[in-house]
């Protein structure tokens, strides 16, 4: 790839467009192996300065002018006072609910312009998403009001309140610890309102916050907090510095324990792959046999389950019940490496913001650098009320709990299913003319569209056609992609002729943001849609599927087939074994499907494929 254009494309784009689905895929899974998406380096720089620019150091900066302990022209202080873990969680939570963080750019899908969220979020008329509309008084309906949008503006303005507010001193801390300041407590009370609130008008905002990951953080802060200002004693500041370790424990185990099954380890390869800094025989050695076979490699089983998996789920744990300091440092410095290398790949979604975050905080919080806060003194054993871990544990648990429990139930950001490859997912596909009447609706404008008038590199129709499927591609190397296909090529016999997208892509069209959450792309927004385009049966058929339950126990995944016209059609079950164990352009046909329910007089537009790969039981037949 060049620094201002693209990788070229490995076929030209106008022959491209002519091959079947199964050929293009294959060749675009094959092209990602050394190119990944093949965006230019400059757009890298973009990334890396927007990190490292307007996260970091201005986050630091901010933090600087309103303490009095924290100094921006002195490096040593950054890493000696925890009032830094609270306003950079403050300045990135308000970054994220504007769109300036992880959901920014090309690899989110937003091309031209690269910025989403707050344009359609300070717009009436945009769609909305409810999470119980028709359970919760004044938050149903799909369109968002001047209410909505007055509950956004209250939500930017709480995140400024603590972000800006002076810091107050410590009163008593630990000998040795060094002066302690912390945001105001009350300041957190806003935000820890206005938050929710707007959550239950629009999840779309709440998760984009990452709610999930900074409002406990403000949470303890604001209730923690109030103890240590009220506090005779240090043991009340201690007991926040803990419960601050623990809330980022919590969150690395359980995403380590989210890695557990049969997904992961097909994740690490096309992460590898869009890594700008690796050579392209480390990428190939992530694959069996590149580009023949595209399943994962030994080495990527050995990154995956040993420097992915058991790192977040073993080192946190060390470190949650250490006392030495020397161990809290060395495995804070082997969590920092963790951020970085996983920032280094520029995996699509691009959390990069996040990991720079918690890769820091884990020096602050470990560290000891400075005078800080010594493994001896801050620690799980001196929490002073071991009661109050009960609520503090279960608080940080319940989501993960139960999203593994009952995915259908939970976002897989509140599950701390972070880049594990279980995710809800959907492929949506669209007869001729479908795809353009999204342009129809308040703000949207498909990425076709916004690819061919992309800055510095305009693409051609054609090129802008490819460039989109090659997200098609990468969804087909992991775990789910596999089986959405599979439902796809059992139920239309005119797919070739269809426009075929990820369902990831087109939500951040339509609803300004998504980061790998399939439910906000199933058919609940497709009713949205439909609800707006009046479209005729099968012009909008989705394939859609839900996260494992349990994955380490390997339980059937489930999936749904969705007609815009017509609501859920099917609904069935794929085991995620078959899946793994195929190419990502399925050679051998589609994996095996098992129908559970199918609607009143629904028959699929094509029988099922004869063959090995087909499961022609009494459970699969056409006509229902």
């Amino acid at each position: 790839m060049g620094f201002l254009t693209p990788s070229p494309q490995p076929v030209p784009p106008a022959d491209f467009v002519r091959l079947p689905l199964r050929e293009r895929i294959r060749i675009l899974a094959a092209h990602w192996v050394e190119d990944g998406f093949g965006t230019p380096r400059v757009l890298h720089i973009v990334y890396i300065l927007k990190m490292l620019g307007l996260y970091f150091a201005l986050g630091l900066a901010i933090t600087s002018w309103t303490t009095d302990h924290v100094h921006f022209t002195d490096p040593a202080s950054w890493f000696d006072n925890v009032v830094v873990y609270q306003k950079l969680a403050v300045w990135l939570m308000l970054l994220e609910v504007i769109g300036l963080g992880g959901a920014f750019g090309p690899l989110c899908g937003h091309f031209a312009p690269m910025l989403g969220n707050i344009r359609y979020w300070l717009r009436p008329g945009t769609i909305r998403m409810a999470p119980w509309g028709r359970h919760v008084p004044g938050t149903g309906g799909d369109e968002r009001t001047v209410l909505d949008v007055v509950l956004y503006v209250a939500v930017l303005a709480s995140l400024l309140y603590p972000l800006l507010a002076p810091a107050e001193p410590v009163p008593f801390v630990p000998e040795g610890s060094g002066p302690q300041e912390l945001v105001p407590p009350a300041a957190f009370v806003p935000i820890l309102i206005a938050m929710p609130l707007m959550g239950l008008r629009d999840k779309v905002v709440f998760l984009a916050a990452r709610s999930e990951q900074y409002l406990p953080i403000m949470l303890i802060s604001a209730t923690l907090g109030a103890l240590v200002v009220g506090s005779e004693t240090s043991a009340a500041f201690v007991n926040l510095v803990v419960a601050f370790k623990i809330i980022i424990c919590v969150v690395w185990i359980g995403a380590g324990v989210s890695k557990l099954g049969e997904h992961f380890v097909n994740v690490v390869p096309p992460m590898i792959s869009n890594s700008p800094g690796q050579p392209g025989f480390l990428k190939r050695w992530h694959y069996r046999d590149a580009p023949r076979d595209l399943r994962p490699s030994r080495l990527a089983w050995f990154m995956a389950h040993v420097g992915g998996t058991t790192v977040e789920i073993l080192i946190p744990l060390v470190l949650l019940v250490t006392t030495n300091n020397t161990v809290a440092l060395l495995g804070a410095i082997a969590m920092a490496a963790f951020h970085v290398f996983i920032t280094s790949t520029f995996p699509l979604a691009v959390p990069l913001e996040w990991n720079v975050y918690f890769g820091y905080i884990a020096i602050v919080l470990w560290g000891g650098l400075g005078g800080g806060f010594d493994a001896s003194v801050y620690n799980i054993w001196n929490f002073s009320e071991p009661l109050l871990l009960i609520p503090i544990f279960a608080l940080l648990c319940f989501g993960p709990v139960l999203g593994n429990l009952r995915p259908d139930l939970v976002s897989f950001l509140p599950s701390m299913r972070q880049y594990a490859g279980n995710w809800a997912s959907a492929v949506w596909t669209m007869k001729p003319g479908v795809e353009e009447r999204l342009n129809e609706l308040p703000l949207v404008e498909n990425q076709v569209d916004q690819l061919q008038r992309m800055l510095p590199t305009p693409c051609e129709p054609d090129d802008a056609e490819m460039t989109m499927q090659k997200v098609l591609a990468w969804r087909s190397m992991h775990s789910q992609g596999r089986g959405l296909f599979s439902v796809l090529y059992e139920h239309l016999d005119d797919i070739e002729e269809r426009t075929v997208r990820d369902g990831e892509f087109v939500c951040n069209a339509v609803l300004g943001w998504n980061f790998g959450d399939g439910h906000l792309h199933d058919e609940r927004l497709v009713a949205a849609i439909q609800k707006r385009l009046n479209l005729a049966p099968g012009d909008l058929v989705v394939a859609y599927c839900e996260s494992q339950a349990i994955p380490w126990a390997n339980p059937p995944q489930a999936y749904r087939v969705i007609d815009a016209a017509l609501g859920v059609v099917e609904t069935g079950t794929w085991d995620v074994r078959d899946c793994v164990a195929e190419q990502p352009w399925l050679p051998d046909g589609p994996v095996p499907l098992r129908v559970t329910w199918a609607a009143d007089g629904f028959q699929r537009r094509r029988t099922l494929t004869e063959g090995p790969a087909s499961d022609t039981s009494s459970d699969t037949e056409q006509t229902v």
